[in-house]
């Protein structure tokens, strides 16, 4: 069974690292069936990508031989883990943002209670969760991460890292190797939190309220939030994932104002149909964002103008390392069009459009699993793709690991600036406090 779904989201654990995680003491060999299993999900994924992938000439790969020769990894691979990462290894090499392995979901959520990322070229920890082993290890906001199990976190391997180590083979611990914002070295192993969930949900009786309440939290999670700084307004929100009456509904609030930033640090896109509503929001005419460059037209993707009820006072846009795809587009437009400033740190550099195709296998027993496949380029108005190049901010503005340590956030007091409004990098840092998820 294949359900496919078209987005504009950039998984920052897009395609598998150039290490090998270790096997965990005790996991299990695997067995003939789940071999089976593996096989099975690379070819069927690896003929929708022969049939569905925006270049079909596959960058010049040799798409049977490659296949050919992760099959073999298969036949070798001692446990199922290492099964399924060499079905993402196969679709690694098209070095392509959006097109990755989505294996089958865990009966647990994985957490090493950090949130980290890169802030130029360095891999800072921007928060650690109370309580975590991450935290009783001495672990704090602002440390720097140089190595982890041995490999340097860079631009283009962190995302990969993750993936391994949370999704693909899933680390009981890692080794850390940390410099304090005063300099001291130091190495610790971080354990990882495991909260067994279940694999099947009954929906007559209790459980049905578990997923109610878990559907409560996302929704929570994922919302729009926004402040006031004199007559200025700061919205976040985490994914492009809102219909256009409910963009219209905040943009409202923001005509009020002489001032907005839109922070996008940590926003990995989203809907293209989100993108359309706020970039409408912010012209007083159409205005084309990019041609979508697929396998057999080229098509323009434009947002439509709100016309006199567009916002057309000061506007900023915050991005970091971590803003991708939509955030990437929205930025870059405004940059273009020369309807604001974009401040903070190079975006993700991961701007292509894909398929979410979701299948099963099995009847009795149903194992489920998924691949995006990109189905598109885009190429900006400029003629130029942002696929691993990203925006370059009009003002590259970049917090120390001693900022993250001290509680201030430089980069949104300047955007509050810049847009008309003043606040402390202390008080701008207490704006959105980190949202963890519910346990």
């Amino acid at each position: 069974m294949r359900l496919q779904k078209t987005a504009l989201f950039v998984c920052f654990a897009a395609s598998l690292v150039p290490c090998r995680a270790t096997a965990q003491q005790g996991e299990p060999q695997i067995t003939d069936r789940q071999r089976d299993d593996a096989r099975q999900m690379l070819d069927v994924i690896s003929e929708d990508i022969k049939n569905q992938y925006y270049d079909p000439k596959l960058h010049g790969i040799d798409w049977a031989a490659n296949v050919k020769t992760y099959r073999q990894k298969i036949d070798t691979a001692p446990t199922l883990n290492y099964a399924l990462s060499e079905v993402a290894a196969a679709m690694d090499v098209l070095h392509d943002s959006h097109t990755f392995f989505l294996p089958p979901p865990r009966p647990y959520v994985h957490s090493f209670g950090w949130q980290i990322g890169m802030v130029g070229d360095n891999c800072l920890i921007f928060a650690v969760r109370l309580g975590s082993d991450a935290e009783k290890n001495g672990l704090k906001p602002g440390d720097q991460i140089l190595t982890v199990n041995g490999f340097t976190p860079t631009r283009n391997n962190l995302w990969k890292m993750n993936f391994v180590f949370t999704t693909l083979r899933p680390q009981l611990g890692l080794a850390v190797v940390v410099a304090s914002p005063n300099g001291e070295h130091k190495e610790v192993q971080v354990a990882a939190s495991m909260r067994r969930t279940q694999e099947v949900r009954d929906l007559t009786g209790s459980g049905i309220f578990d997923v109610l309440r878990d559907i409560e939290n996302q929704i929570h999670d994922d919302r729009m939030r926004w402040v006031e700084i004199e007559d200025v307004m700061v919205l976040k929100f985490p994914l492009f994932a809102y219909s256009e009456s409910e963009v219209d509904n905040v943009m409202k609030k923001a005509r009020k104002r002489s001032g907005l930033v839109i922070d996008l640090r940590g926003n990995g896109g989203g809907s293209v149909e989100t993108l359309r509503a706020f970039l409408g929001n912010f012209f007083d005419h159409d205005v084309k964002i990019a041609d979508r460059v697929a396998r057999n037209k080229t098509k323009a993707i434009n947002a439509h103008s709100e016309g006199k009820h567009a916002f057309q006072n000061k506007l900023v846009i915050i991005t970091d390392s971590r803003s991708g795809s939509a955030s990437e587009l929205l930025a870059r437009v405004v940059q273009i069009e020369k309807r604001g400033l974009v401040v903070g740190d190079r975006s993700a550099g991961a701007v292509m459009e894909a398929k979410h195709n979701q299948y099963k296998i099995g009847t009795d027993t149903i194992l489920v699993y998924g691949a995006s496949i990109t189905d598109a380029d885009l190429i900006m108005t400029d003629g130029k793709s942002l696929e691993h190049i990203g925006v370059t901010p009009d003002e590259v503005l970049l917090p120390t690991g001693a900022d993250l340590a001290a509680g201030r956030d430089p980069v949104l007091a300047r955007a509050v600036e810049l847009a008309g409004g003043k606040i402390s990098p202390e008080a701008a840092d207490k704006l959105f406090p980190i949202q963890w998820p519910k346990n």
